[in-house]
């Protein structure tokens, strides 16, 4: 139980979505909390669990970014809350082993990837359908089927061309010599 094991590393968010997490501070906690348990004993994964614990969930009754306000998001914060509950409970079992410990572990921290993953995910799909450039007039977009940010970056782009044709009509036309 004192030997001390390397465990995998979590996933990060990608660098360039670091500023879309930057005020969520519970999910910023957990990820430097996760850094104690690249090299430990599982002693000492006993010791940091209810810790830990405590943390997870914060994340989970924390008030989200509107942006991961998500049922599958939540999913795996739950899931992950569920991992860590287990690990937590190992720490009453006066005979448990160590390879319990370190699998549980294991586990936990694959849960935290996957929230993190699932957080990279959902930025990069925003990224992607912020790029695209939709004229609905001539592909016939059924609209009342458009996720609620495409949506609105096709209102956007509709009003904008509106904006412009007004802006085209009122100014005055040069007459050309003959």
């Amino acid at each position: 139980m004192s030997l001390l094991q390397t465990h995998s590393a979590t996933e990060n968010i990608k660098p360039i979505f670091l500023k879309e997490v930057k005020d969520w501070n519970e999910l910023k906690a957990i990820d430097s909390f996760f850094v104690k348990f690249r090299e430990i004993s599982p002693n000492e994964i006993l010791s940091n669990a209810i810790e830990l614990k405590d943390l997870i969930k914060s994340l989970k009754d924390s008030v989200k970014p509107t942006i991961f306000d998500v049922r599958s998001l939540d999913a795996r914060i739950n899931i992950l809350y569920t991992e860590v509950l287990r690990m937590a409970d190992l720490t009453a079992i006066e005979a448990i082993q160590a390879t319990e410990v370190n699998m549980q572990l294991d586990k936990t921290i694959a849960a935290f990837s996957n929230v993190t993953i699932k957080i990279n995910t959902l930025l990069e799909k925003i990224s992607f359908e912020s790029e695209i450039d939709i004229d609905t007039e001539f592909i016939g977009l059924d609209s009342t089927k458009i996720d609620i940010i495409s949506k609105k970056t096709i209102d956007l782009n509709l009003k904008k061309e509106s904006i412009n044709k007004r802006n085209l009509k009122k100014s005055p036309r040069r007459r050309q010599g003959s």
